[in-house]
């Protein structure tokens, strides 16, 4: 896998996967699996995703692709693990 590099968050598709400036593949945070849209809980994982990483610069480690190919990665901002703060959003 590639080395760990600060990327640009541009867009939140919902709480657990964003997209970046320098790639054309949505990343997914791994180990986190937070509800679909018109699931419960969706709104709330996406705008807690927002508050973390919208516009701003976090480090991707990406560790594996998923079954359609994105990047699957630990993230942080700053010193934070974005997928800690991620999990109590995880679905029931």
């Amino acid at each position: 896998m590639p080395k760990p590099r600060k990327e640009q968050v541009t867009e939140i598709i919902d709480g657990d996967t964003f997209l970046t400036s320098g790639r054309k593949h949505p990343i997914r945070l791994e180990g986190v699996d937070t509800p679909e849209k018109r699931e419960p809980g969706y709104q709330q994982a996406k705008k807690k995703l927002e508050e973390l990483i919208q516009d701003k610069k976090v480090m991707v480690d990406t560790v594996a692709r998923d079954k359609f190919k994105r990047p699957v990665a630990k993230v942080k901002v700053g010193n934070r693990s974005v997928n800690k703060a991620m999990q109590k959003y995880r679905k029931k």
